[in-house]
């Protein structure tokens, strides 16, 4: 066996790796080269304005379109503005603009692609090395959407992956100064509703676990801010009641030492006297690109693992929460042979592999939850499996997931050798684990 050391592993520092944060109402880049720190996109160079407004805009009578503020400045001279690009794709209904309908994933992926262009002064397309999207939520039907967004776009890129914000801001956290996660860690996101994420750790296990608990509060909503001054303090007054109530109710009865305020919501500086009291004991930043640059990180680390990132394990809602494996024979010897790894996104989670049955029809496989510790043993039984001699059945695996709690199993009889020839049978199993 060879050990490679995170000193022995080289690193093209030219090639780059891409972490776009897809969002509803805007959307952001960044890149990282190297050992280098994520660089975010600014629409202006020298300043931190990395939101590009995620809207289309068509000019009347023509096929011209525009993105981002371009299209937010055009809309009603000439121009119909499509917004709510990513839930429109998301719930799949054909959109009308002027007297024609458009698939919503089109316009969608329009819109990234017109975006990418934005990278051109600081990367080459030749030297992107890997691309990831993250989204607010990575579930069933936004993979869907982001597989149909990645074949339009036609990258020239060996990886392409998703995650969701919720991982990114795993990511993200992992690679800051590890005082500032040995406790919890509390992000208050604020932009079109106000989500809640807390970070904790668990040293009991190896690798450590990383969970984070994520909760939406729906009736703190966006506001728009009137002219008048007078208004806009009575609703800066409400919004800063409001959320110190939150906060301190989030807050209350857990280890938090480090907090992130997240979102365009809180840019207005209205959050005076909630900010106060979060500050208490406590190490408080604002910003807006944690979730792109985080992505950055995480695509990394996948490609160029460290002793850091092999040391922790995120168990998101996307993720498989147990490992999974199979008891076997080598050598003569009891062993466990790894199929699946906890940590693994479901969509990403597959293995195939052959096996030989000793005898009779049945197989088992071992399900080890990383959260509870349990061990848990499914059985599985193969019904017309032709009767051989002892250790002559070869079977042919192929395993994936199609949901995070679900794995479908494809087995194949595929005889053995010269001696005895393949049935032709084949079964298709699934597991709840």
């Amino acid at each position: 066996m060879i050990t490679v050391s995170e000193s022995n592993i080289q690193i093209n520092t030219k090639k780059a790796l891409i972490g776009y944060d897809l969002g509803n109402t805007f959307s952001q880049i960044s890149y990282i080269r190297g050992n280098n720190e994520p660089i975010s996109i600014s629409l202006v160079a020298g300043t931190e304005q990395y939101n590009i407004p995620t809207v289309l805009a068509k000019r009347n009578g023509i096929g011209q379109w525009y993105y981002g503020k371009e299209a937010l400045k055009s809309a009603g001279n000439g121009f119909t503005l499509v917004d709510d690009l990513l839930n429109k794709a998301i719930r799949g209904e054909e959109v009308l603009v002027e007297d024609e309908m458009y698939d919503p994933v089109a316009l969608l992926t329009l819109f990234v692609k017109r975006s990418l262009s934005l990278l051109g002064m600081h990367v080459s397309p030749k030297d992107i090395d890997a691309f990831i999207f993250t989204t607010p939520v990575l579930d069933a039907r936004m993979v869907e959407v982001l597989g149909r967004v990645v074949a339009g776009l036609n990258l020239k890129c060996d990886v392409i992956t998703y995650q969701s914000h919720v991982e990114s801001f795993y990511s993200y956290m992992l690679h800051q100064p590890k005082e500032l996660w040995q406790y919890q860690v509390m992000a208050f996101e604020y932009n079109d509703d106000l989500t809640c994420m807390r970070l904790e750790v668990s040293e009991n296990t190896k690798p450590k676990v990383v969970l984070i608990h994520a909760e939406e509060v729906e009736s703190f909503k966006s506001v728009t801010w009137p002219e008048d001054e007078k208004e806009k303090e009575a609703i800066a007054d409400r919004l800063d009641a409001e959320f110190l109530k939150i906060s301190e109710e989030k807050l209350s009865g857990n280890d938090v030492t480090t907090v992130y305020l997240l979102g365009d919501g809180f840019k207005e500086g209205w959050a005076k006297e909630s900010l106060k009291s979060i500050c208490r004991n406590r190490r408080v930043f604002q910003g807006n690109n944690l979730y792109s640059k985080g992505a950055c990180y995480s695509i990394n680390d996948k490609l160029h693992p460290s002793e850091l990132s092999g040391s922790y394990v995120f168990l998101g809602e996307d993720k498989l929460k147990s490992n999974i494996g199979m008891k076997a024979l080598r050598r003569g010897e009891d062993s466990y042979f790894a199929v699946l790894d906890a940590g693994t996104a479901w969509f990403e989670a597959r293995a195939d592999f052959d096996m030989i049955l000793e005898e009779g029809n049945e197989f088992s496989f071992l399900i080890t939850s990383l959260t509870g510790g349990h061990i848990t043993e499914k059985t599985m039984v193969l019904d017309g499996l032709p009767q051989r001699p002892r250790g002559t059945t070869r079977l042919g695996f192929h395993v994936e997931m199609s949901a995070v709690n679900t794995m479908e199993i494809e087995i194949v009889d595929k005889g053995f050798g010269q001696i005895i020839k393949p049935s032709g049978r084949a079964w298709n199993l699934s597991i709840v684990i």
